[in-house]
């Protein structure tokens, strides 16, 4: 695909012969051999040019000299447009420093310097190495008859690609500030670490989640290569544990158990770049460093070997998805329960169609109610069947209000629409959208009197997905008191019914998993137009919109990290293979439509709680003008079409 930001890193792990630079440099450049051609960054262990075990052979100048020897050749070696990371022994005026080469063909372009030195339990280095801080101001250090900057706040920039890579060696990331984290503020995005960490029980996971959080808290990429089970095993063995993470979220690991030589994946610069242009303020205090600014040679496409996931808002892995459900669950009821106590009120008003969104809504109360110890007959539902109601959804709602003990009441709405349609002149066949609205707003009408008979407050069933798209009536089901699923995405609300059914399954209560799982199965329809001939749903709204998979793949990528269609586009043909391209081009086209000329709902949406980083409320989250023109999005959109 294009490349668009995709950096493509590695992390290598070469097998190494301690206080024998030239075999190690030989590993080294195997492992350069070995990368895919578009790599265009691989990070090295700690001391990977002399081994990190070699104890008091550090104080030998025959290694020393060698090690310098070696560097020098080494970069004349190297593949074209490759920038590595080193980690060797360097002597400047007359310390010894533990530090960490830049490297790249024909050029040392700098040199950083370990500053936390380590002098407890198994690490000695202070016997052999000073701290960073100790360097003389403007050190040097003479390599490829070139003076090279030496010090321990370096940041190399590539502005070809937008790439700020900063690099810590080991111990400088387990401190309580790491010195990455002022690169970081100095703005480096892309973290490094050359690591000699051995393993001993539980250092994996604690390892593994330091590297993670660390690029959290940074919105960097972190890319960390440890040494390996080759060093000396006099006392300890080490880990091999070579990560990449971007932004909190693991990309690529190998552990002792695998000893792969190296890993690779590619860093998203746009997301990172976006994030830290949204989250500014984190950055206010910022540091400055030394910065060498590089020119690459520019890669126009890139071969993707990160997973991109086709359900973003979904975790993949089925215990942790319930556990998500679970945990939106509770906070939705928990807003829901907070409102009603602080505004004095035992009563809601909600109508049940027999639908997803309707379903988790009505879930959402009933746990609500719980939480504040309510009677659940204050829980007044309404299903108001219409010209497009079927047995199976009107079944499902009454079957549901049954098992919860709510309070449930049906007023059909077809007397009064057709009354509305006399006083507006609408002929009732023509299915328009006046025929659709109208039905919708007094679905409305109906719910917020009712509020006002019981001193209620009516809650509102409409997803994120809906928001987006429009796909709601204005001041219909648009509009409430309360909107308990606004930051809830579609592909999301039925995973949450679903795993409501499963706590109910393994309760004993079957009645109430079966009609869940029934709603579950039952397609997405607001339920306006007349059913078939066989009394099944005729509206479908997937078949009108496009797939809500395709669409919240589209808002997550759009909101969360701000990319453009093309790029969008590209993505998600990757995410669904299984789906004709025209198919993504058709749903990309209808989301940035109506995304643009649906904004007016938005910017007048009622309460509702944030469950996710994605919101529509004017209020917290999204603010955009409903008269902003569209024409950008459409232009790419429609080049894509040419494309195509």
């Amino acid at each position: 695909m294009k490349r668009y930001q995709f950096y493509k890193v590695a992390s290598a792990t070469p097998e190494v012969f301690i206080g024998d630079p030239a075999a190690n440099k030989l590993e080294i450049l195997k492992i350069m051999s070995e990368l895919d051609p578009d790599t265009q960054l691989v990070v090295f262990p700690e001391l990977a040019l002399s081994g990190y075990t070699c104890q008091d052979l550090f104080l030998e100048d025959v290694l020393l000299r060698n090690v310098r020897i070696e560097l020098e050749d080494l970069v004349s070696k190297m593949p074209q447009n490759l920038l590595a990371i080193v980690g060797l022994p360097l002597v400047i005026e007359n310390r010894l420093y533990n530090c960490a080469a830049f490297i790249r063909k024909n050029e040392v372009l700098a040199i950083q310097a370990k500053t936390y030195i380590p002098s407890y339990n198994e690490f000695y280095e202070t016997r052999w190495f000073s701290s960073g801080r100790e360097l003389p101001k403007n050190a040097t250090v003479t390599l490829l008859d070139k003076a090279v900057m030496v010090s321990n706040d370096i940041l190399v920039e590539d502005l070809t690609t937008g790439a700020k890579i900063a690099v810590e060696i080991c111990e400088d990331l387990w401190v309580p500030i790491p010195v990455s984290t002022k690169l970081a503020l100095a703005g480096a995005n892309i973290l490094c670490n050359c690591s000699a960490s051995n393993e001993i029980i539980s250092k994996e996971s604690y390892r593994r989640n330091l590297v993670i959080h660390q690029s959290a808290s940074t919105y960097s990429a972190y890319i960390y290569s440890s040494a390996g089970t080759s060093e000396s095993t006099s006392d300890l063995v080490f880990s091999n544990h070579n990560l990449i993470a971007e932004n909190g979220y693991l990309l690529k690991e190998t552990t002792i158990k695998d000893r792969k030589k190296f890993i690779s994946s590619e860093i998203d610069l746009q997301h990172l770049i976006s994030d830290r242009i949204h989250f500014k303020t984190s950055f206010e205090d910022s540091y400055s460093c030394t910065c060498i600014q590089i020119r690459s040679n520019p890669i126009d496409s890139i071969q993707l070997t990160r997973p991109v996931n086709a359900y973003p808002f979904v975790p993949q892995d089925k215990q942790k998805r319930i556990e998500r459900c679970h945990e939106i669950l509770n906070i939705q009821a928990h807003g829901l329960a907070t409102r009603l106590k602080k505004i004095h009120c035992q009563d809601v008003v909600i109508g049940i169609s027999g639908g997803l969104d309707s379903t988790l809504a009505l879930l959402v109360c009933a746990k609500a109610f719980e939480i504040n110890k309510f009677d659940t007959k204050g829980i007044h539902a309404i299903t108001m069947p219409g010209f497009g109601t079927t047995h199976r959804t009107k079944n499902n709602a009454q079957i549901l209000m049954d098992i919860l003990q709510v309070d449930s009441k049906e007023i059909s709405i077809v007397p009064s629409v057709n009354q509305h349609f006399i006083d507006i002149s609408q002929d009732p066949n023509k299915h328009d959208i006046t025929y659709e609205n109208s039905q919708a707003r007094e679905r409305t009408q109906i719910l917020m009197d009712l509020a006002n008979k019981t001193n209620g407050l009516v809650v509102g069933t409409g997803d994120l997905s809906e928001l987006a798209l429009g796909w709601c009536t204005y001041n219909g089901d648009h509009m409430s008191m309360y909107a308990v699923n606004a930051s809830v995405p579609k592909t999301l609300v039925r995973y949450i019914c679903e795993s409501v059914a499963l706590d109910a399954k393994q309760s004993n209560n079957i009645k109430l998993y079966n009609v869940l799982m029934d709603i579950c199965d039952t397609p997405v329809s607001p339920e306006l137009l007349p059913p078939d001939s066989h009394g099944k749903i005729q509206q479908k709204t997937e078949e009108v919109l496009g797939s809500y998979d395709l669409h919240d793949f589209f808002l997550y990528h759009m909101l969360r990290h701000h990319e453009e269609p093309k790029k969008i586009f590209d993505l998600a043909k990757l995410a669904f293979q299984s789906v004709d391209s025209n198919v993504i081009l058709k749903a990309i086209q209808t989301f940035y439509s109506r995304f643009f000329t649906q904004q007016f709902k938005r910017n007048c949406m009622p309460d509702g709680v944030k469950v996710g980083s994605i919101c529509f409320s004017p209020r917290g989250d999204w603010r955009m003008p409903s008269d902003a023109s569209r024409n950008l999005w459409l232009k790419q959109v429609n080049e894509l079409n040419e494309q195509d």
